[in-house]
């Protein structure tokens, strides 16, 4: 299933319909040139949440540019065709990552991707550092986060896993969002906070199309042992 956060690679013929596009809408920025600059070094866009009305053989893609000198990231969607599309991968993986960690974090985080290899708990990341590693240019500021995100199997790893994000935290900007099945995202922090609660608290879920209001314990329930 196709999954936000997702990586996705276009074909040639994707780039220039999408330039086509962009070609018709004013902005401070030259989308036709960003889209160019991206096709010519193979770098991937990332599948967001899918808009109303969207046929069923397009998907909605965006890319987000590096920071400008008051922190500002520009953030670039548009559509493709399925037929567009090269080849599409899940996001990075934390540990494939740790080589790319920037010095401030370094140290903190390999201890983080230790104890979730140890407990057996894959991490990814999207957002800032993702961009960073994944074009090679400058979008991790001192004010970052650490985008994660965290697919857990079962109740009792769900706990585990949030358990490791709240203790480190402590030391590291750890933002992100736990998918539970059908790709229904929670941010990790409001899930911890629920849980802490009681199941029947109610979070925000994003899914491939929608946000919505459900019970924790709702979404507990597609997990094993719950």
């Amino acid at each position: 299933m196709l999954a936000r956060h997702s990586l996705v690679w276009l074909n040639a013929d994707g780039w220039q319909r999408a330039a086509q596009t962009m070609a018709t809408m004013a902005a401070e920025v030259n989308y036709q040139a960003v889209l160019q600059r991206w096709q010519r070094h193979d770098w991937p866009v990332v599948l967001r949440r899918r808009e109303a009305g969207t046929p069923e053989d397009q998907l909605c893609l965006g890319l987000a540019l590096p920071p400008d000198g008051q922190g500002n990231k520009t953030r670039i969607p548009f559509k493709a065709q399925l037929a567009d599309v090269q080849r599409i991968t899940d996001p990075l993986a934390l540990g494939a990552a740790l080589k790319h960690a920037p010095p401030g974090w370094s140290g903190a985080l390999h201890a983080f991707a230790g104890d979730c290899l140890q407990s057996g708990m894959a991490m990814r990341i999207y957002g800032s550092w993702a961009w960073q590693i994944l074009t090679q240019q400058n979008y991790v500021r001192p004010g970052s986060d650490i985008d994660l995100l965290f697919a857990p199997g079962s109740a009792e790893e769900l706990t585990r896993g949030l358990g490791l994000l709240a203790q480190h935290a402590a030391r590291l900007p750890l933002d992100g969002e736990i998918v539970f099945a059908e790709g229904q995202a929670v941010a990790w922090k409001e899930c911890w906070q629920a849980l802490q609660a009681g199941n029947q608290q109610r979070v925000l879920v994003k899914t491939g199309d929608t946000v919505k209001l459900m019970p924790l314990a709702a979404l507990m329930d597609t997990l094993e042992g719950a």
